[in-house]
């Protein structure tokens, strides 16, 4: 009896599909692709919100937030609403491949975004493979995410390697340094972050004087600040954290012992200042790279590309200060909005990729402009440095300033 009604079922569609042919009726397609729905679109987001990394995530967040929240009140994209959720995994690799796995299983998001760090990331990409989801936006500069080459992998900003590169090249040609060390986090971050120092003074015939590193989460420096301190190094390259590069800068002062500091963007220039308020650094150098420019300039001025981002953030977030975690976010953000306006109203994980492609040339305004390609899914490649003074990160355009002890 079932038999016969399913074979009933079946001749039934048949003939209703041919009617169909035959008026050239038109028959809605669904959207092709998971988190996807007539009135949404959703991306999962594993991320610190607390512990030693917490902050990064926060700003992260508070930034990509402002500009969805804001793209969502004028009605999304292609009458989508961009629901983002987030899952704190406390800078824990397995804790971020079990959030990950729960969006891709329970939630069925359609994409991942705006990801922190390098050992959490790292620990999901055999998953991304395996899934082909989108994965846009992520807080590290590790070159496991651009080589070799994953079309499901879209960076915007530049890489540790790019970083370490071009302060090595100052270092030693613009300020005449030879002796340069590296303290590190001993994980893929820090692991990540030596291997571009190394390479990079390899261009210059040289290596590091000392390698010493702090096993993540700790904030034990001891025998790592003596081994670089023994060396003699002129400049420390630090791949870490906030608060054990803030630690070793304060032990080093008080050791008397103060080369050029240097740390890497992930470090965090507002959450950094804040570490060191209570320590004299007045006749330090404590350099930072980012990878995008200061929203905020030395005069205090808004930077034409951050306009908007300042006026979103505190009509969203009030009283929160414009930063360089921040507006990273925000910038994720305006790439993954993007995506979504060119991918059109029939959106696909297929036609989203196909749309990061096809940005060639993606402007924030003033100079900062984005690019990618069918094999490019970097964005950003510029690197900007900035230096500590009075209590803020403020950018450094001129490394002769070190050499005289010029303050900016």
């Amino acid at each position: 009896m079932r038999r016969g009604l399913l074979v009933v079922c079946l001749v039934v569609c048949v003939f209703f599909l041919a009617a169909c042919q035959e008026a050239e009726v038109q028959i809605p397609i669904a959207p092709v692709g998971l988190g996807v729905t007539e009135s949404e679109v959703t991306f999962g987001s594993s991320l610190a919100l607390q512990g030693h990394a917490g902050y990064l995530g926060q700003e992260t967040l508070r930034g990509a937030m402002s500009y969805l929240q804001h793209v969502n009140d004028g009605g999304g994209v292609h009458g989508r609403n961009i629901r983002l959720l987030t899952r704190d995994d406390s800078y824990d690799p397995p804790k971020c491949l079990d959030n990950t796995q729960r969006f891709l299983i329970e939630d069925q998001v359609f994409g991942l975004f705006c990801y922190v760090g390098t050992p959490t990331t790292v620990k999901i990409l055999s998953l991304v493979e395996e899934t082909k989801v989108p994965l846009l936006g992520m807080f590290t500069g590790a070159n496991a995410l651009r080589e070799p080459f994953t079309p499901y992998l879209i960076n915007v900003r530049a890489s540790y390697y790019q970083e370490t590169d071009a302060v090595v090249e100052h270092m030693v040609q613009d300020l005449g340094l030879t002796r340069i060390a590296v303290f590190y986090q001993y994980d893929a971050f820090g692991f990540d972050g030596l291997t571009g120092t190394e390479l990079a003074l390899k261009r210059f015939g040289l290596e590091p004087v000392a390698r010493s590193s702090y096993v993540r989460g700790s904030h034990d420096i001891r025998e790592g600040l003596e081994r670089i301190r023994e060396s003699g190094a002129e400049a420390v390259v630090m791949i870490g954290t906030s608060d054990p590069c803030a630690n070793f800068i304060r032990k080093s002062l008080e050791a008397d012992y103060s080369p050029i500091f240097y740390m890497v963007s992930f470090v965090g220039a507002k959450e950094l200042s804040r570490n060191l308020l209570q320590t004299d650094t007045s006749g330090v150098d404590i350099i930072m790279s980012q990878v995008v420019p200061p929203p905020i300039r030395r005069d205090g001025t808004v930077a034409e590309s951050a306009e908007e981002f300042v006026r979103l953030l505190e009509k969203y977030y009030p009283g929160e200060e414009p930063n360089f975690v921040g507006f990273e976010g925000y910038i994720n953000a305006k790439v993954l909005v993007e995506a979504l306006r060119r991918a059109g109203r029939e959106l696909s994980r297929q036609s989203f990729l196909a749309a990061i492609a096809s940005m060639t040339d993606f402007s924030l305004g003033g100079d900062v402009r984005l690019t990618f390609g069918p094999e490019d899914h970097q964005g950003m490649d510029k690197v900007y440095f900035t230096r500590l003074h009075e209590g803020r990160f403020l950018l450094l355009e001129d490394w002769a300033e070190l050499v005289k002890g010029v303050q900016p």
